[in-house]
C-alpha cells in the first residue's frame, strides 16, 4: 500500500519502492550466504586444528581419549552452544573427508554436511551431496532420503559404471526407466503394513502427503489430479493420479493396487495410455508413461503381461516401511564385487 498524497498509478514511485526492496531481499540472501560460508569454514578450521593437534602427539601424551570432551566443555564455556562432543566429532570428520576446503560447496549447510558424515559409504555420501546440489533440498529432505536408501535402491538397478556415475553425476533423468523405483518406499502414507486398507486409502494417503510423495517420485514431477475420468465410447475410467513430467516432457499415469499386480491391471493402463496419446498429448508432448503400483508382483508373470506392448508401461512395487539399509548395502558390496 502506497502512502498517502502519491498515486496508486505512480509508475516512477512504485519502481522505486521495487528496486529498493528487492535491493534488500538480493542483501539478506548474500548476507546468509557469506555467514553460511563462514561457518563452514570455521567448522572445517576446527577440525583441521584437532587432526594437527592430535598427530603432533599432544593428544596421546596429555590428554588420551579425553580430548574431544575436554574441548566441547571448554568451548561450551567460552563460547555458549555448538561445541557439544557429537559436533566435535563430526567437525574432525568434516576436516578428514574434505581435506581441500575448496572442495566443499557452499550451497549447503553444516546442518547438510553434518548428515552428510553420516555416510560411511564415499559413493553414497558424493550422491547425496550431488543431489542436495542439483535438487536443492533441505535438511529434513536429504534425511528421508538417506532413511529410504535411495542411493542404494537406484545403484541396484544399475551396473558398476552405473553406481559410479550416480555418485558423480547424481541422479540424470533421460528416459522413462530413469524415474522408476522398484520399491516406492511410502513410510510416510502412516497406513499400517499389516493390516486392510483399501486402495482409496492409501490413495487418500498420497494426496494427504503429496509433498513427501513427490520427493519419492524424484525431480520433474508435477501434480495433475487424482481419479481423473477417461470417457471412451459409453463408458467412463479413472486413473488414480496423474503427473506431468517436466524434463521427459510427458504425462505420468499412477495405478494404486493395494494387492499383487494382475495382468489385467497390465491391459488396463495400456488402455489408458493409448487415450491419453490419441486424446490428451500435444503435438510437442512425449508419450505417456503408466506405473503400475502394487504390493507385489510376480516378474514372470510381468514379463509375459508386457512382452510386446508399443506404449511405456512398467510394474513397480512400493512398500509402507523403510527398507532394510544394513542388507541393501550388502547387496550393493556384492554387486561392486563381482564386477571389479
Amino acid at each position: 500500500m502506497l502512502s498517502d498524497g502519491l498515486a496508486i498509478g505512480d509508475s516512477e514511485y512504485v519502481r522505486l519502492v521495487s528496486l529498493i526492496s528487492d535491493t534488500w531481499e538480493k542483501a539478506k540472501g548474500k548476507a546468509a550466504l557469506a555467514v553460511n560460508t563462514e561457518l563452514l569454514d570455521a567448522n572445517w578450521q576446527t577440525g583441521r586444528y584437532i587432526v594437527e593437534f592430535e598427530q603432533g602427539g599432544n593428544a596421546k601424551a596429555r590428554y588420551g581419549e579425553q580430548l574431544i570432551t575436554n574441548l566441547a566443555k571448554d568451548l561450551t564455556r567460552l563460547r555458549g552452544k555448538g561445541f557439544s562432543r557429537s559436533n566435535l566429532i563430526y567437525m574432525r570428520k568434516f576436516y578428514l573427508t574434505f581435506p581441500k576446503s575448496e572442495t566443499l560447496s557452499h550451497q549447503l549447510t553444516w546442518s547438510h554436511y553434518f548428515e552428510l558424515l553420516k555416510c560411511d559409504d564415499s559413493l553414497e555420501m558424493q550422491f547425496y551431496m550431488k543431489e542436495c546440489i542439483n535438487q536443492g533440498w533441505k535438511v529434513r529432505e536429504l534425511k528421508r532420503q538417506i532413511n529410504s536408501s535411495l542411493f542404494q535402491r537406484l545403484a541396484l538397478s544399475t551396473d558398476k559404471e552405473g553406481v559410479l556415475a550416480l555418485a558423480s553425476e547424481g541422479h540424470q533423468v533421460q528416459t522413462a526407466n530413469d524415474i522408476i523405483r522398484d520399491p516406492f518406499v511410502l513410510e510416510f502414507t502412516g497406513l499400517p503394513k499389516q493390516k486392510r486398507y483399501k486402495e482409496k486409502d492409501l490413495e487418500d494417503a498420497l494426496k494427504a502427503n503429496m509433498e513427501k510423495f513427490l520427493l519419492e517420485l524424484g525431480r520433474g514431477f508435477a501434480f495433475i489430479g487424482r481419479q481423473y475420468v477417461v470417457p471412451i465410447g459409453a463408458r467412463r475410467f479413472k486413473v488414480d493420479l496423474v503427473f506431468y513430467h517436466a524434463i521427459l516432457k510427458c504425462y505420468v499415469l499412477i495405478d494404486l493396487k493395494r494387492n499383487e499386480i494382475k495382468h489385467s491391471d497390465i491391459g488396463q493402463m495400456n488402455l489408458y495410455l493409448n487415450y491419453f496419446k490419441n486424446e490428451i498429448c500435444q503435438p510437442d508432448d512425449n508419450p505417456p508413461v503408466g506405473i503400475v503400483l502394487g504390493a507385489r508382483k510376480d516378474e514372470l508373470l510381468m514379463e509375459y503381461a508386457l512382452q510386446g506392448l508399443d506404449n511405456q508401461l512398467f510394474a513397480a512395487r512400493y512398500q509402507l516401511y523403510l527398507p532394510n539399509r544394513e542388507e541393501l548395502q550388502s547387496e550393493l558390496d556384492r554387486l561392486l564385487d563381482n564386477t571389479k
